[in-house]
C-alpha cells in the first residue's frame, strides 16, 4: 500500500471526496514529520512506535574507489513493529 492506495482507502470508507481525505492523510504525516524533526517519539498501539536514533560518526569506503571517507553523525528515523502486529504477521506464516 501507499500514500494515494491510503487515501483511495480512507476517501471510501468514510465516504469522503478524495480531496478531503488527502488533506486528512497529509495533515497526519505532516504531524509525524514534525513530531520527528523535533526528536520526539510516535507510539500507534498494536501497531508500533517511531524514534529517532543518533548515530556517530564513522570511517567509511567507497565501494567503487576503495578510498576511505569521513561520514558524518546523523539522526535517522527507526520504527520497532508493535507487539499485536508482529504476533499477527507471524501467524499468517503458517497458512
Amino acid at each position: 500500500m501507499n500514500k494515494s492506495d491510503l487515501i483511495e482507502a480512507l476517501s471510501k470508507k468514510v465516504n469522503l471526496p478524495t480531496k478531503r481525505a488527502s488533506e486528512i492523510v497529509n495533515m497526519i504525516f505532516d504531524g509525524f514529520r514534525e513530531e520527528l524533526k523535533k526528536g520526539g517519539r510516535i507510539e500507534i498501539r498494536g501497531f508500533g512506535s517511531f524514534v529517532v536514533r543518533n548515530y556517530g560518526a564513522y570511517t567509511g569506503r567507497n565501494p567503487k574507489s576503495g578510498e576511505q571517507i569521513k561520514v558524518a553523525p546523523k539522526r535517522l528515523p527507526f520504527f520497532k513493529v508493535g507487539k499485536e502486529l508482529k504476533e499477527m504477521v507471524d501467524q499468517k506464516r503458517g497458512t
